[in-house]
Protein backbone atom coordinates (compact mmCIF):
# COMPACT_ATOMS: atom_id res chain seq x y z
CA UNK A 1 0.00 0.00 0.00
CA UNK A 2 1.28 3.46 -0.84
CA UNK A 3 2.90 5.25 2.04
CA UNK A 4 3.60 2.09 4.02
CA UNK A 5 7.06 0.71 4.74
CA UNK A 6 8.13 -2.89 4.61
CA UNK A 7 9.74 -2.72 8.03
CA UNK A 8 7.92 -4.11 11.03
CA UNK A 9 10.00 -1.96 13.34
CA UNK A 10 8.02 0.82 15.06
CA UNK A 11 8.71 4.33 13.89
CA UNK A 12 9.30 5.70 17.39
CA UNK A 13 12.68 5.11 19.02
CA UNK A 14 12.18 2.45 21.69
CA UNK A 15 13.68 4.74 24.33
CA UNK A 16 10.66 7.01 23.87
CA UNK A 17 8.05 4.30 23.36
CA UNK A 18 6.63 4.73 26.86
CA UNK A 19 6.05 8.45 26.32
CA UNK A 20 2.88 9.21 24.38
CA UNK A 21 1.00 12.49 24.16
CA UNK A 22 1.46 14.35 27.42
CA UNK A 23 -1.33 14.47 29.95
CA UNK A 24 -1.21 18.27 29.66
CA UNK A 25 -2.29 18.12 26.01
CA UNK A 26 -5.08 15.68 26.83
CA UNK A 27 -6.43 17.71 29.72
CA UNK A 28 -6.12 21.06 27.93
CA UNK A 29 -8.09 19.61 25.00
CA UNK A 30 -10.70 18.39 27.49
CA UNK A 31 -10.91 21.87 28.98
CA UNK A 32 -11.52 23.34 25.54
CA UNK A 33 -14.15 20.78 24.51
CA UNK A 34 -16.12 21.10 27.75
CA UNK A 35 -15.66 24.81 28.42
CA UNK A 36 -14.10 23.99 31.79
CA UNK A 37 -11.77 26.12 33.88
CA UNK A 38 -8.27 24.81 33.15
CA UNK A 39 -6.31 24.45 36.39
CA UNK A 40 -4.24 21.69 34.84
CA UNK A 41 -1.39 23.20 32.88
CA UNK A 42 0.85 25.65 34.74
CA UNK A 43 0.63 28.86 32.76
CA UNK A 44 -0.75 32.21 33.97
CA UNK A 45 -3.86 33.71 32.40
CA UNK A 46 -2.41 37.23 32.52
CA UNK A 47 0.83 38.62 31.14
CA UNK A 48 3.72 39.80 33.26
CA UNK A 49 4.92 43.39 33.78
CA UNK A 50 3.95 45.82 31.04
CA UNK A 51 7.39 47.43 31.02
CA UNK A 52 8.97 44.05 30.26
CA UNK A 53 6.55 43.37 27.44
CA UNK A 54 7.39 46.81 26.06
CA UNK A 55 11.08 45.97 26.35
CA UNK A 56 10.49 43.03 24.02
CA UNK A 57 8.63 45.26 21.56
CA UNK A 58 11.47 47.78 21.71
CA UNK A 59 14.03 45.07 20.98
CA UNK A 60 12.00 43.89 17.98
CA UNK A 61 11.72 47.42 16.60
CA UNK A 62 15.39 48.17 17.21
CA UNK A 63 16.43 45.01 15.39
CA UNK A 64 18.00 43.40 18.46
CA UNK A 65 17.66 39.65 18.35
CA UNK A 66 15.72 39.40 15.09
CA UNK A 67 18.62 37.45 13.61
CA UNK A 68 20.51 34.63 15.29
CA UNK A 69 21.68 35.75 18.72
CA UNK A 70 25.04 34.51 20.03
CA UNK A 71 25.06 30.81 20.85
CA UNK A 72 25.59 31.25 24.61
CA UNK A 73 22.94 33.99 24.75
CA UNK A 74 23.05 37.75 24.32
CA UNK A 75 25.70 39.38 26.54
CA UNK A 76 23.13 41.62 28.26
CA UNK A 77 21.12 38.63 29.46
CA UNK A 78 24.14 36.60 30.55
CA UNK A 79 25.33 39.58 32.58
CA UNK A 80 21.85 40.00 34.08
CA UNK A 81 21.68 36.32 35.08
CA UNK A 82 25.05 36.56 36.79
CA UNK A 83 23.98 39.76 38.56
CA UNK A 84 20.72 38.10 39.66
CA UNK A 85 22.59 35.21 41.30
CA UNK A 86 24.94 37.62 43.05
CA UNK A 87 22.16 39.90 44.22
CA UNK A 88 19.79 37.25 45.57
CA UNK A 89 22.16 34.51 46.73
CA UNK A 90 25.69 35.94 46.87
CA UNK A 91 26.84 33.49 44.17
CA UNK A 92 29.39 34.72 41.62
CA UNK A 93 29.32 33.48 38.03
CA UNK A 94 31.34 34.71 35.06
CA UNK A 95 28.75 35.75 32.43
CA UNK A 96 31.15 34.86 29.61
CA UNK A 97 32.10 31.33 30.69
CA UNK A 98 29.62 30.19 33.34
CA UNK A 99 26.21 31.17 31.95
CA UNK A 100 24.30 29.62 29.05
CA UNK A 101 20.90 30.79 27.77
CA UNK A 102 18.47 28.07 26.64
CA UNK A 103 15.04 27.70 25.06
CA UNK A 104 13.34 27.51 28.42
CA UNK A 105 14.19 25.22 31.31
CA UNK A 106 12.95 22.21 29.35
CA UNK A 107 15.77 22.52 26.84
CA UNK A 108 18.24 23.17 29.64
CA UNK A 109 17.22 19.89 31.29
CA UNK A 110 17.45 17.95 28.02
CA UNK A 111 20.78 19.46 27.02
CA UNK A 112 22.29 18.87 30.46
CA UNK A 113 21.27 15.21 30.54
CA UNK A 114 22.26 14.56 26.92
CA UNK A 115 25.64 16.13 27.61
CA UNK A 116 26.46 14.55 30.94
CA UNK A 117 25.11 10.98 30.61
CA UNK A 118 26.47 7.91 28.89
CA UNK A 119 24.19 4.93 28.15
CA UNK A 120 23.72 2.94 31.32
CA UNK A 121 24.43 5.79 33.73
CA UNK A 122 21.95 5.98 36.59
CA UNK A 123 20.15 9.21 37.45
CA UNK A 124 18.46 9.63 40.81
CA UNK A 125 15.39 11.87 40.58
CA UNK A 126 12.87 12.85 43.22
CA UNK A 127 9.53 11.22 42.45
CA UNK A 128 7.01 12.57 41.51
CA UNK A 129 8.91 14.47 38.84
CA UNK A 130 8.23 16.80 35.95
CA UNK A 131 7.51 14.60 32.95
CA UNK A 132 10.37 15.87 30.79
CA UNK A 133 12.90 14.48 33.27
CA UNK A 134 12.04 10.88 32.44
CA UNK A 135 11.98 11.53 28.69
CA UNK A 136 15.34 13.36 28.74
CA UNK A 137 16.99 10.60 30.76
CA UNK A 138 15.62 8.06 28.28
CA UNK A 139 16.87 10.03 25.26
CA UNK A 140 20.33 10.12 26.81
CA UNK A 141 20.27 6.36 27.36
CA UNK A 142 20.37 6.72 31.12
CA UNK A 143 18.49 4.75 33.74
CA UNK A 144 16.23 6.68 36.09
CA UNK A 145 16.17 5.71 39.73
CA UNK A 146 13.26 7.33 41.55
CA UNK A 147 13.41 8.31 45.20
CA UNK A 148 9.85 8.96 46.27
CA UNK A 149 8.73 11.98 48.27
CA UNK A 150 6.14 10.62 50.66
CA UNK A 151 3.21 12.43 52.28
CA UNK A 152 2.93 12.96 56.01
CA UNK A 153 0.86 10.07 57.27
CA UNK A 154 -2.19 10.87 59.32
CA UNK A 155 -0.98 14.11 60.79
CA UNK A 156 -0.04 17.68 60.21
CA UNK A 157 3.36 18.79 59.05
CA UNK A 158 5.22 21.94 60.01
CA UNK A 159 2.98 24.89 60.71
CA UNK A 160 -0.07 22.63 60.89
CA UNK A 161 0.06 21.67 57.23
CA UNK A 162 0.80 18.33 55.61
CA UNK A 163 3.67 18.10 53.14
CA UNK A 164 5.62 15.60 51.09
CA UNK A 165 8.98 14.67 52.58
CA UNK A 166 12.30 13.31 51.36
CA UNK A 167 13.77 10.27 53.10
CA UNK A 168 17.48 11.04 53.09
CA UNK A 169 18.37 7.47 54.00
CA UNK A 170 16.45 6.25 50.96
CA UNK A 171 18.30 8.75 48.80
CA UNK A 172 21.66 7.63 50.17
CA UNK A 173 20.79 3.96 49.63
CA UNK A 174 19.79 4.63 46.01
CA UNK A 175 23.35 5.65 45.08
CA UNK A 176 25.30 2.85 43.39
CA UNK A 177 28.55 2.57 41.49
CA UNK A 178 26.57 3.38 38.33
CA UNK A 179 25.07 6.61 39.64
CA UNK A 180 26.26 9.55 37.54
CA UNK A 181 24.11 12.39 38.79
CA UNK A 182 21.30 13.58 41.00
CA UNK A 183 18.42 15.45 39.35
CA UNK A 184 16.75 17.70 41.90
CA UNK A 185 13.84 20.11 41.79
CA UNK A 186 13.25 22.62 44.58
CA UNK A 187 10.79 24.26 45.00
CA UNK A 188 9.31 20.96 43.90
CA UNK A 189 6.68 20.51 41.19
CA UNK A 190 4.13 18.95 41.68
CA UNK A 191 4.18 18.55 45.47
CA UNK A 192 5.05 22.12 46.44
CA UNK A 193 7.73 20.92 48.85
CA UNK A 194 10.76 23.18 49.38
CA UNK A 195 13.83 21.27 50.51
CA UNK A 196 15.26 22.71 53.71
CA UNK A 197 18.81 23.92 54.18
CA UNK A 198 19.44 20.88 56.40
CA UNK A 199 18.12 18.49 53.74
CA UNK A 200 20.15 20.16 51.00
CA UNK A 201 23.26 20.11 53.17
CA UNK A 202 22.92 16.34 53.55
CA UNK A 203 22.31 15.95 49.79
CA UNK A 204 25.48 17.98 49.18
CA UNK A 205 27.40 15.72 51.56
CA UNK A 206 26.22 12.63 49.65
CA UNK A 207 27.14 14.19 46.30
CA UNK A 208 30.63 15.09 47.49
CA UNK A 209 31.27 11.73 49.17
CA UNK A 210 30.14 9.78 46.10
CA UNK A 211 31.58 12.24 43.56
CA UNK A 212 28.23 12.83 41.85
CA UNK A 213 27.17 15.57 39.48
CA UNK A 214 23.95 17.39 40.33
CA UNK A 215 21.47 19.02 37.96
CA UNK A 216 19.13 21.22 39.97
CA UNK A 217 15.94 22.70 38.54
CA UNK A 218 15.17 25.90 40.44
CA UNK A 219 12.65 27.58 38.13
CA UNK A 220 10.30 28.36 41.04
CA UNK A 221 13.06 30.04 43.06
CA UNK A 222 11.02 33.21 43.62
CA UNK A 223 7.84 31.38 44.58
CA UNK A 224 8.43 30.29 48.17
CA UNK A 225 5.83 30.90 50.87
CA UNK A 226 5.38 31.12 54.61
CA UNK A 227 8.64 30.31 56.37
CA UNK A 228 10.20 28.38 53.48
CA UNK A 229 13.55 29.51 52.10
CA UNK A 230 15.02 28.85 48.68
CA UNK A 231 18.60 27.67 49.13
CA UNK A 232 20.59 27.22 45.89
CA UNK A 233 22.43 23.92 46.11
CA UNK A 234 25.45 25.40 44.29
CA UNK A 235 26.10 27.66 47.28
CA UNK A 236 26.73 24.78 49.69
CA UNK A 237 30.23 23.45 50.45
CA UNK A 238 31.75 21.39 47.68
CA UNK A 239 28.81 21.90 45.31
CA UNK A 240 29.65 24.79 43.02
CA UNK A 241 32.09 22.75 40.95
CA UNK A 242 29.69 19.83 40.46
CA UNK A 243 26.29 21.55 40.10
CA UNK A 244 24.39 22.62 36.99
CA UNK A 245 21.71 25.07 38.11
CA UNK A 246 18.71 25.66 35.85
CA UNK A 247 16.55 28.79 35.95
CA UNK A 248 13.79 30.29 33.85
CA UNK A 249 12.07 33.59 33.19
CA UNK A 250 8.68 32.07 32.40
CA UNK A 251 7.61 31.24 35.95
CA UNK A 252 8.97 34.39 37.60
CA UNK A 253 7.75 36.96 35.08
CA UNK A 254 4.64 35.26 33.66
CA UNK A 255 5.84 35.11 30.06
CA UNK A 256 5.91 31.34 29.64
CA UNK A 257 5.61 31.53 25.86
CA UNK A 258 8.89 33.39 25.51
CA UNK A 259 10.86 30.24 26.42
CA UNK A 260 13.90 31.87 28.00
CA UNK A 261 15.82 29.69 30.43
CA UNK A 262 19.41 29.39 31.53
CA UNK A 263 22.15 27.25 32.98
CA UNK A 264 24.79 28.41 35.45
CA UNK A 265 27.76 26.15 36.21
CA UNK A 266 31.57 26.09 36.09
CA UNK A 267 33.10 26.54 32.61
CA UNK A 268 33.70 22.84 31.95
CA UNK A 269 30.10 21.91 32.78
CA UNK A 270 28.65 24.85 30.82
CA UNK A 271 30.83 23.87 27.87
CA UNK A 272 29.51 20.31 27.98
CA UNK A 273 25.88 21.44 28.13
CA UNK A 274 26.47 23.96 25.33
CA UNK A 275 27.88 21.19 23.12
CA UNK A 276 24.53 19.37 23.33
CA UNK A 277 22.35 22.50 23.29
CA UNK A 278 23.84 23.80 20.03
CA UNK A 279 22.36 20.81 18.19
CA UNK A 280 18.91 21.16 19.75
CA UNK A 281 17.62 24.69 19.12
CA UNK A 282 21.03 26.26 18.43
CA UNK A 283 19.56 29.60 19.56
CA UNK A 284 16.09 30.90 20.38
CA UNK A 285 14.00 33.81 21.65
CA UNK A 286 16.35 36.57 20.45
CA UNK A 287 14.35 39.74 21.21
CA UNK A 288 12.91 38.22 24.38
CA UNK A 289 16.40 37.73 25.77
CA UNK A 290 16.88 41.48 25.91
CA UNK A 291 13.56 41.91 27.68
CA UNK A 292 14.36 39.23 30.26
CA UNK A 293 17.66 40.99 30.96
CA UNK A 294 15.62 44.00 32.04
CA UNK A 295 13.19 41.82 34.00
CA UNK A 296 15.95 40.29 36.11
CA UNK A 297 16.99 43.79 37.16
CA UNK A 298 13.51 44.71 38.45
CA UNK A 299 13.54 46.01 42.05
CA UNK A 300 12.94 43.76 45.04
CA UNK A 301 9.44 45.19 45.29
CA UNK A 302 8.46 43.33 42.11
CA UNK A 303 9.55 39.95 43.44
CA UNK A 304 7.88 40.60 46.81
CA UNK A 305 4.59 41.66 45.19
CA UNK A 306 4.68 38.68 42.82
CA UNK A 307 5.15 36.28 45.72
CA UNK A 308 2.45 37.96 47.81
CA UNK A 309 -0.04 37.79 44.95
CA UNK A 310 0.60 34.08 44.43
CA UNK A 311 0.30 33.48 48.18
CA UNK A 312 -3.17 35.05 48.18
CA UNK A 313 -4.15 32.88 45.23
CA UNK A 314 -2.77 29.78 46.93
CA UNK A 315 -4.83 30.43 50.03
CA UNK A 316 -7.97 31.19 48.01
CA UNK A 317 -7.84 27.92 46.10
CA UNK A 318 -6.66 25.89 49.09
CA UNK A 319 -9.65 27.08 51.11
CA UNK A 320 -12.05 26.16 48.31
CA UNK A 321 -10.53 22.72 47.87
CA UNK A 322 -10.68 22.08 51.61
CA UNK A 323 -14.33 23.13 51.76
CA UNK A 324 -15.09 20.83 48.83
CA UNK A 325 -13.70 17.90 50.82
CA UNK A 326 -10.23 17.40 49.34
CA UNK A 327 -7.26 16.76 51.64
CA UNK A 328 -4.92 19.62 50.75
CA UNK A 329 -1.13 19.68 50.87
CA UNK A 330 -0.59 23.40 51.24
CA UNK A 331 2.49 24.10 49.08
CA UNK A 332 5.57 25.83 50.42
CA UNK A 333 6.53 26.80 46.87
CA UNK A 334 5.58 26.69 43.15
CA UNK A 335 2.08 27.58 41.94
CA UNK A 336 0.55 24.13 42.27
CA UNK A 337 -1.53 22.49 44.99
CA UNK A 338 -1.51 18.72 45.38
CA UNK A 339 -4.66 17.20 46.87
CA UNK A 340 -5.67 13.75 48.08
CA UNK A 341 -9.01 12.62 46.64
CA UNK A 342 -9.59 9.71 49.03
CA UNK A 343 -11.72 11.81 51.43
CA UNK A 344 -14.10 12.20 48.47
CA UNK A 345 -14.42 8.42 48.20
CA UNK A 346 -12.11 8.36 45.15
CA UNK A 347 -8.76 6.65 44.66
CA UNK A 348 -7.99 6.74 40.91
CA UNK A 349 -6.61 10.14 39.93
CA UNK A 350 -6.78 9.40 36.20
CA UNK A 351 -10.46 8.48 36.28
CA UNK A 352 -11.21 11.38 38.62
CA UNK A 353 -9.51 13.97 36.38
CA UNK A 354 -11.11 12.64 33.20
CA UNK A 355 -14.55 12.88 34.81
CA UNK A 356 -13.96 16.19 36.61
CA UNK A 357 -14.84 18.49 33.67
CA UNK A 358 -18.32 16.97 33.39
CA UNK A 359 -18.82 16.76 37.15
CA UNK A 360 -17.54 20.19 38.11
CA UNK A 361 -16.43 22.15 35.04
CA UNK A 362 -12.80 22.16 36.22
CA UNK A 363 -9.67 20.51 34.82
CA UNK A 364 -6.81 19.16 36.95
CA UNK A 365 -3.85 16.80 36.45
CA UNK A 366 -3.45 13.31 37.99
CA UNK A 367 -0.16 13.20 39.85
CA UNK A 368 0.36 9.56 38.89
CA UNK A 369 1.75 10.72 35.52
CA UNK A 370 4.76 12.05 37.44
CA UNK A 371 5.57 8.68 39.02
CA UNK A 372 7.33 5.52 37.91
CA UNK A 373 5.48 3.85 40.76
CA UNK A 374 2.02 4.85 39.54
CA UNK A 375 0.33 3.34 42.60
CA UNK A 376 2.21 5.79 44.84
CA UNK A 377 0.63 8.74 43.05
CA UNK A 378 -2.78 7.23 42.31
CA UNK A 379 -4.89 9.21 44.82
CA UNK A 380 -3.22 12.59 44.27
CA UNK A 381 -4.43 15.36 41.94
CA UNK A 382 -2.71 18.67 41.13
CA UNK A 383 -4.37 22.06 40.63
CA UNK A 384 -2.62 25.21 39.34
CA UNK A 385 -3.36 28.53 41.06
CA UNK A 386 -1.48 30.88 38.68
CA UNK A 387 -4.80 32.27 37.46
CA UNK A 388 -6.82 35.42 38.10
CA UNK A 389 -8.46 35.50 41.53
CA UNK A 390 -11.96 35.58 40.05
CA UNK A 391 -11.19 32.45 38.01
CA UNK A 392 -9.93 30.65 41.11
CA UNK A 393 -13.00 31.74 43.08
CA UNK A 394 -15.25 30.41 40.30
CA UNK A 395 -13.37 27.11 40.20
CA UNK A 396 -13.54 26.77 44.00
CA UNK A 397 -17.30 27.38 43.95
CA UNK A 398 -17.79 24.78 41.20
CA UNK A 399 -15.81 22.23 43.19
CA UNK A 400 -17.76 22.98 46.37
CA UNK A 401 -21.07 22.51 44.55
CA UNK A 402 -19.88 19.24 43.02
CA UNK A 403 -18.40 17.62 46.11
CA UNK A 404 -19.28 19.38 49.38
CA UNK A 405 -22.05 17.73 51.35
Amino acid sequence: MAGMTSSARPFLNRRLAEFGTTIFAEMSALAMSTGSINLGQGFPDTDGPEEIREAAVRALRDGRGNQYPPGPGVPELRAAIAAHHKRHYGLSYDPDTEVLVTAGATEAIAAALLALLEPGDEVIALEPYYDSYAASIAMAGGTRVPVTLRPDEGGDGEGGHRRFRLDLDELRDAVTGRTRLLLLNTPHNPTGTVLTRAELTEIARIAVERDLLVVTDEVYEHLVFDDAEHVPLAGLPGMRERTVTIGSAGKTFSFTGWKVGWVTAPPALVGAVRSAKQFLTYVASGPFQYAVAEALALPDAYFEAFRADMLRKRDLLAAGLTEAGFAVFRPQGTYFITTDIRPLGESDGFAFCRALPERAGVVAIPNAVFYDHREQGAPFVRFAFCKRAEVLADAAERLRKAFAH
